[in-house]
């Protein structure tokens, strides 16, 4: 099975970008010069994007699910992002279901429950990334500025990546027929915008920023508020981190 680019051979700026050295060299070509106040201070500091989720403030109401679906061209069937809904019964039994259908809409339940809450689920962007080893074809990478993607010029749809995520955050595009995942709206980022879902969210659950930058909204909340990852005992460090996670996520 072959790659994506036809079987042109690569130019120099593809070439450096498979050794992870494309990145760096373009922004040199590229960036204005660097100010005698950066240099001062050593050069011009390096973004890492962060990603964190108050619980506490999710109502469930998937906007940010159609919010992404729209603004990334997401297949019917597929998400990129979603909220699962707990509900805790009164014996301690727990439920899990996510919305469904077009409209993305949660299944109709029966029972008392003791609690419930909502739970936003997306790609990790994790700096030791699971996906990112598998990969046979180096298609998945990891961006200077900490955002793990997917490039569709080089995956070859073997699944692998889908497979290994611990967070069930991957799956095969039916209609491009590779990788896909969430890009943190990566096309918005580089240009100063929110990702998608995080401007659509009406309570604010959802909060992205630098992680590098200790003025950003998420460095402060993270200084001031105990907060959480998922499946911490894997290593993979990942960048989506939680508020009020409860002890029954998975």
């Amino acid at each position: 099975m072959s790659g994506g680019n036809g079987g042109k051979g690569l130019d120099r700026r593809q070439m450096l970008a498979r050794l992870g050295l494309g990145a760096g060299v373009f922004l040199a070509w590229s960036a204005p010069p660097i100010s005698a106040a950066a240099r001062a201070e050593g050069g011009p500091r390096k973004k890492r994007w962060g990603y964190l989720i108050d619980t506490s403030r999710c109502i469930g109401c998937t906007s940010c699910m159609r919010a992404c679906r729209a603004e990334n061209d997401v297949p019917d069937g597929y998400v990129r992002t979603w909220v699962e809904r707990y509900r805790i019964a009164e014996n301690g039994e727990v439920t899990i279901d996510a919305p469904t259908g077009p409209e993305y809409n949660y299944p109709e339940r029966e029972g008392k429950v003791e609690k419930g809450f909502y739970v936003p689920k997306l790609c990790n962007h994790c700096e030791s990334s699971v996906c990112e080893q598998v990969c046979p074809v180096g298609a998945t990478y990891l961006t200077p500025d900490g955002v793990v993607l997917v490039d569709p010029d080089y995956c070859v749809g073997c699944g692998y990546c889908v497979q290994a995520c611990p967070y069930g955050c991957r799956f095969i595009n039916p209609t491009t027929h590779v990788a896909d995942k969430c890009t943190l709206c990566y096309h918005r980022i580089t240009k100063g915008l929110q990702p998608a879902c995080v401007e659509s969210c009406p309570t604010g659950a959802r909060i992205f920023g630098d992680l590098e930058d200790p003025d950003s909204t998420i460095s402060r909340r993270i200084r001031l508020i105990s907060t959480r990852v998922l499946k911490p005992e894997l290593g993979t460090r990942p960048k989506c981190r939680y508020i009020g996670l409860d002890r029954e996520v998975i």
